[in-house]
């Protein structure tokens, strides 16, 4: 029996990967591994899903916090995993993010050693393994010498060598992100954090009467993507048999740069461009101080940098594999008008502003 086994639910990308999957594989049936202080949430999500089977676990224990009957049930049927769960805050404490983003990796590789009829590890990584590296980072490259902005960043690079070192015994293709926005047709999204700090930053500037200013070193490439591409590229390729031992860049391979990024969400949603520019270092001093953050849309000082860093993905081998499956990231200018549609509709829910 054909089993997809997959963490991170009901998360905003492990939630649309499960209906996806569903949808398109009608004979594969998904376990979901849930914690159970997301229970209640995850059977929301999986109302009226009869194929769904949600199972209280957590990546962080050995043995995925479940009972011998149900991992050894799992590891003899399942034969696709779908490793998303992960810490994504990147004001994450390093013992918090080391158990779940590297040992939580380490228990779910353990259950892909383990399994009888394994045919394919999902795993989601980041496009920001690459740490502070600068220029063209390419798919192939991982461990290169660089330092982390974060711990987010440096636990996710440790997870996938941990990854990369078990590729010989557990068929693997691991995919590489870079910041997801929301949908580019609806522009739903769960949290209203990344690039969406731009946005909160413009509309308190708006409702105040004050000019809307700019921040962000100019020439630096901002790389975003909408989780519909996402979400799309991971079903594809975990069934591609093109795709096994492979590491690939789900950017956009012609990214904005910030000040450009800055300049469409403005216009979109003010109807004007940026009246003057911030420099970059002074933002990210002033961001110590709470009522500069509050004036800034909440924005943390740890989410600045990004707006800074001169960095650029290639993807060649992840466009010339999702080519034949029709899928390429749309440009952020097709989309900007959905995602600020979706935040101006939505920008007082309490659900959507980071906590």
């Amino acid at each position: 029996m054909a089993l997809a086994l997959l963490t991170g639910y009901p998360g905003f990308i492990g939630r649309r990967l499960a209906a996806k999957l569903l949808d398109e594989h009608p004979d594969l049936p998904v376990a979901a591994l849930v914690e159970p202080r997301m229970l209640d949430a995850a059977k929301e999500a999986a109302a009226g899903t009869e194929r769904i089977e949600l199972v209280a676990g957590d990546i962080a224990e050995r043995g995925l916090g479940l009972d011998d009957a149900t991992y050894k049930r799992l590891t003899s049927e399942v034969t696709h995993v779908f490793h998303l769960a992960a810490i994504y805050n990147l004001a994450v404490p390093l013992p918090v993010a080391t158990r779940v983003n590297v040992g939580g990796t380490g228990n779910v590789l353990d259950l892909c050693l383990a399994a009888d009829n394994l045919e394919r590890l999902a795993y989601v990584s980041t496009a920001y393994v690459a740490g502070n590296r600068t220029g063209i980072v390419y798919e192939h490259e991982l461990v290169m010498g660089q330092g982390f902005k974060n711990h987010y960043e440096s636990t996710k690079f440790q997870a996938e060598v941990w990854v990369r070192h078990l590729m010989e015994r557990v068929p693997t293709t691991i995919l590489r992100p870079a910041i997801v926005v929301g949908d580019s047709s609806t522009g739903e999204t769960q949290k209203f954090d990344g690039p969406y700090y731009i946005l909160r930053t413009i509309s308190r500037m708006e409702r105040s009467g004050r000019a809307v200013p700019q921040f962000g070193h100019s020439e630096a490439l901002f790389n975003v993507v909408p989780v519909d591409y996402i979400v799309s590229a991971i079903a594809a390729m975990a069934f591609d048999p093109a795709a096994t031992g492979e590491t690939l860049h789900l950017t956009d391979p012609e990214p904005l740069e910030s000040h450009e990024l800055f300049e469409a969400l403005s216009n979109e949603y003010a109807g004007r461009a940026p009246h003057f520019r911030i420099p970059p270092r002074l933002v990210e001093a002033s961001l110590r101080f709470e009522p500069i953050r509050t004036a800034f849309g909440g924005t943390p000082r740890e989410s600045i940098v990004y707006l800074n860093h001169p960095v650029a993905f290639d993807a060649r081998r992840a466009i010339e594999l999702l080519t034949p499956h029709d899928l390429r990231p749309p440009q952020f200018r097709d989309y900007v008008g959905p995602m600020v549609e979706f935040f101006r509709a939505h920008e007082e829910d309490p659900a959507l502003v980071p906590g």
